[in-house]
Parts: structure tokens; C-alpha cells; sequence
């Protein structure tokens, strides 16, 4: 039989290291796909996307094929550059032909097409998607043989190779994702999603209003003074109490104040409720995420926070919420806040009602929220007793010094930042 000419062994070496190129492009070009935007690109009908994702969710079918295709190739590269070696240097060609095939290998067949592969993924991907999908119905039951065999290796070192296709993003993944798409989210997009994955971890509790705060009306107080005190009124919605914010016992809105006061009815208390809604209430612990699912689906706006005994111990509404995830309808929320004043030496003058968030989102501060929620109470936490006079401490970073005490609470503190501070110091002086 007449042997194949130099000229035609030479040709199919340049093309077994073309397809050995083609395979290992197609690899790193397949793994590097973005599986989101593949999922989109398929969904609008891209036919090589469509063919790629079918790929994909196999991957173990995937491997093995381009796995086997590439050995093949590279295998067969390696004995036809040794026939080729014979053939020229005779056996002392083969160290030389073995050290070229490996050269050209390495720099033509596996990192530079997997260089590019990476670069440009959707092209390598969705282009090699056309070959190997019908490449693996020829290969399927060698595939199939090499993947039983490879099952059966792994599955004694506890290797479970059925959920290969299982890769969802967890929250803090997702979240690194939003915060590195820096170039195509704008950053007050991004901080509004950001703040979303945050409600799961913030509850009513740390944006309500205490109860000491809430403006309400009495209805055992003269029908008018409560008429004088709705008139000055520069809330949307009032509650209505009896002696006591603990007896709520209905909400009113100023608008249906209005349709009242437009009204031919009798203006009296009784005649008032008739305008009035059934109060709200939330249970306090429950996270923002779903009580902003709650008010919508009692298509509320406004919901008074009791504890296990039905105590009323703040005030919630859907603007609250809200804001949590668009931010304060303020610019410059501390010189804005009526609780924090600053003064001309960098310090603020802070009510002690003031939450430990709404000092740390006003000032860009960073006081511990883990435990108590206002101010008096972090500062008494951690004195572990009331002060009754001026007392002054560091806690981590801050400086705060008692200036008034009231009725068993801090009224007011100052406080000043200290970058030199250390947790070594915080301890009262």
C-alpha cells in the first residue's frame, strides 16, 4: 500500500491542531458564558444562544464530549507527528518532533484560542454550540460510557455530580453583583437595591415612631380643642385615642377631616368616628419586607406597633418604608432633623428619643444598632445605670456626654466623633 506523502500528513496535522484550538475554545468559551444574559439572549430567540443553553444544562455531557473530541485530536496530532519525525530525522527526530508538538500545541491549540474564548465568549460559545449539539447525539453513547465511568469514581469520595447545573446566587453574591455593576447601574439605582436586600434584616421596630412621639387626638378631650388641634394638624393621618395612646381606637384622615367639616352633620364626637377607620396594628419584630407586603394587602398606609401584650409602643407607616429603600426626602438630613443639632465645634446636640439609625444615616456614622434603639438607651446600656448628672463616655469611635436627664432617661446627649478613639477607651470616664 503506497505510504501518504509529507505534503498530506503535514495538512492533516494543521488541521488536528485547528480542531484541538476549536475544542479548547469551545471549553473556556462555554464556561465563561454569562448565564444570565444567556438566559435573556434565549428567551428573544437566539438560535445559538438557545443551542447553548441546552448545552449548558448538562454540563457533564458538555465536558465530556469536548473532553473526548480534544484528546482524540491532540492524540492523534501526536502520532502523526511522530510518523511525520520518522520519516524526516528518522528515531532520533522524535524528541524534536515531541518538544515542537508541544510548543505548537500549547501556544496554538490551548492558550490562544482559550485567551480569545474568554475576551469574546458569546461568539466562541453560540458558534460552537452549531457543531457540538449534533457532535454529541453522534458521540452520545461514548459520552455516556466515559461520564458511568467517571459517576462511579466519584460517587465513593461522596461527589454528587446530578446538581452540576445548580448554581443560583445567594444574597451576598447578588448583592457583590449590584455592587460591582458599577458602569451600567446608576448609583442611586444601585443604593435603592442595595437597601431592598436590607428589609429583610430591619424591622418596625427600627424605624418607628415612639409612642411618646406620636401626635394623636383624645377623644375625651373637649370636641373644641380637639377641632383647634386637627386645624394645626400638618399630619395625613391622625390616631384617635381615649386617655391613652394604649386605647387606640380609630385613625383619621385629614381629608375625610375636610368632608366633615363640609358636611351638614352635627359637629360633635360622635358624628367625628363616623369619618374615622378602624385602627392598624403591627406586631413589633416584624421585618419590613413583610409588613410593606402587609400594608398593601390590607391596603393601609399607617399601622400603630404593639408588643405581645398589645401595648402600643410606636407608630409605622408606608412612607417609613419606603424611605428605607429610596432615602429621606431631605438633602441634609442633620441640618434638617429637629433631634440633631450641630454646633460650631463638630459636635451635635442629639434628643435621646433620636433611633440609633437616624443618627447613623443623618451623620454617615456607624453607632452599634444591635440592641437598644435610641439613644438614651444605648447610653444607659452601656453605663448599666441611669445617670443623674453629667456623665461623659467613649463607646468605639464616639465621645458622648450626658447633658440632661429627665424622668429616668437621657434627654439630651452631645456627642462628637473621634477618629483617634479606640475600643480600648470605651469605657466611662
Amino acid at each position: 500500500m503506497q505510504e501518504a506523502p509529507l505534503s498530506l500528513l503535514f495538512l492533516i496535522l494543521f488541521m488536528l491542531i485547528i480542531l484541538s484550538g476549536f475544542f479548547s475554545s469551545s471549553e473556556t468559551g462555554m464556561m465563561a458564558l454569562n448565564r444570565y444574559k444567556l438566559k435573556h439572549l434565549a428567551n428573544k430567540g437566539h438560535k445559538g444562544a438557545r443551542k447553548a443553553k441546552a448545552l449548558l444544562a448538562k454540563p457533564e455531557q458538555l465536558i465530556g464530549v469536548i473532553l473526548i473530541g480534544n484528546n482524540f485530536v491532540n492524540i492523534l496530532a501526536s502520532a502523526i507527528a511522530t510518523l511525520l519525525a520518522l520519516k524526516t530525522f528518522g528515531t532520533g527526530g522524535i524528541a524534536i518532533a515531541t518538544g515542537l508538538l508541544t510548543l505548537v500545541i500549547l501556544v496554538f491549540a490551548e492558550v490562544t484560542p482559550k485567551t480569545f474564548a474568554a475576551v469574546h465568549p458569546e461568539g466562541i460559545a453560540f458558534t460552537a454550540a452549531h457543531i457540538l449539539t449534533p457532535l454529541l447525539k453522534i458521540a452520545y453513547p461514548l459520552v455516556w460510557l466515559v461520564n458511568s465511568i467517571s459517576y462511579r469514581i466519584l460517587r465513593p469520595l461522596g461527589i454528587d455530580t446530578r446538581n452540576l447545573n445548580e448554581g443560583q446566587l445567594s444574597r451576598e453574591e447578588l448583592r457583590l453583583v449590584v455592587n460591582e455593576s458599577t458602569a451600567l447601574i446608576p448609583p442611586r439605582h444601585r443604593s435603592m437595591l442595595l437597601s431592598i436586600f436590607d428589609l429583610e434584616q430591619i424591622t418596625v421596630d427600627d424605624i418607628m415612631v415612639p409612642r411618646n412621639e406620636i401626635f394623636g387626638i383624645d377623644l375625651e378631650d373637649d370636641f373644641d380643642e380637639i377641632a383647634q388641634q386637627l386645624r394645626s394638624c400638618q399630619h395625613t393621618r391622625i390616631p384617635i385615642f381615649k386617655s391613652s395612646m394604649n386605647k387606640p381606637i380609630a385613625i383619621l384622615h385629614m381629608r375625610k377631616w375636610g368632608q366633615f367639616l363640609a358636611s351638614h352633620d352635627e359637629k360633635n364626637r360622635a358624628n367625628l368616628m363616623q369619618y374615622t377607620v378602624e385602627p392598624y396594628f403591627v406586631l413589633e419584630g416584624t421585618p419590613l419586607h413583610i409588613q410593606l407586603s402587609n400594608f398593601q394587602k390590607a391596603k393601609r398606609r399607617l399601622g400603630l406597633v404593639v408588643d405581645e401584650y398589645g401595648d402600643v409602643k410606636g407608630m409605622v407607616t408606608l412612607e417609613d418604608i419606603l424611605e428605607e429603600i429610596v432615602g429621606e426626602f431631605t438633602t441634609d438630613l442633620a441640618a434638617s432633623s429637629k433631634d440633631i443639632h450641630p454646633q460650631q465645634d463638630g459636635s451635635f446636640i442629639i434628643d435621646g428619643t433620636t433611633t440609633i439609625r437616624s443618627i447613623n444615616k443623618a451623620l454617615k456614622w456607624h453607632l452599634p444598632t444591635q440592641g437598644p434603639k435610641t439613644l438614651s438607651g444605648l447610653i444607659i446600656e452601656h453605663l448599666e445605670f441611669i445617670p443623674n448628672s453629667a456623665v461623659s463616655l467613649n463607646l468605639e469611635n464616639y465621645r458622648i456626654e450626658v447633658v440632661q436627664v429627665k424622668d429616668n432617661t437621657v434627654k439630651t446627649a452631645k456627642l462628637i466623633q473621634h477618629k483617634d478613639l479606640t475600643a480600648d477607651d470605651s469605657d466611662a470616664n
